[in-house]
């Protein structure tokens, strides 16, 4: 919101804006004690296992947020604006991870194994994925794979999205999804 512009009455969340855009510390104090705990939580899900990340990325979504401050506009609450900004810096380490040389260095899948489908991964995903034993099992997986998982299952993104994002192809996008899936099974069987 520009400076000078009345703040709609019964608007919480603009008038804390404002604040801060006025470079009030206690309201800027208050803007981090209200959502820190709600972004880092939402940060650290979806970075398993690599929650020692958490501090850093929750630290870029604050920077970001008063970066963008200005376009704030209450359309929607405050919360929610800066869970999408949360959720846009997630997937940027996600496709920063994606890119990197040793994405793809673990091959242990056969050919066949990589072209099955594991059987109701995407209902024990969805079902089970605040599970600590899902995040056991994460936590035991090759980094790219488990980023590769969290992407695809948690935050719902197809694997045209995925590859676009990465500058992989659609087709290596799946190979690698399938050694994933292969890997997680694996796993979950003997966690």
């Amino acid at each position: 919101m520009p400076h000078g512009e009345p703040v709609p009455a019964g608007s919480a969340d603009l008038q804390l804006v404002e604040a801060v855009h006025q470079k009030d510390r206690k309201a800027t104090a208050e803007f981090v004690d209200l959502h820190a705990d709600a972004i880092y939580a939402y940060v650290e899900r979806r970075l398993l296992p690599r929650t020692e990340l958490t501090d850093d990325l929750v630290q870029e979504v604050f920077l970001a947020a008063w970066e963008k401050l200005g376009h704030y506009r209450g359309d929607a609450p405050l919360r929610h604006w800066l869970l999408g900004i949360a959720r846009h810096k997630v997937e940027d380490y996600y496709r920063s991870r994606m890119r990197q040389p040793d994405c793809e260095v673990i091959d242990e899948a056969a050919p066949h194994a990589a072209q099955r489908e594991v059987p109701d991964l995407d209902e024990r995903l969805d079902r089970e994925g605040r599970d600590s034993r899902t995040r056991q099992v994460l936590g035991l997986l090759p980094e790219p794979y488990a980023v590769l998982l969290q992407w695809r299952y948690w935050e719902k993104r197809s694997t045209a999205e995925i590859a676009a994002q990465t500058g992989k192809t659609e087709k290596a996008v799946e190979r690698m999804l399938a050694r994933a899936r292969e890997q997680f099974r694996k796993r979950w069987k003997h966690a």
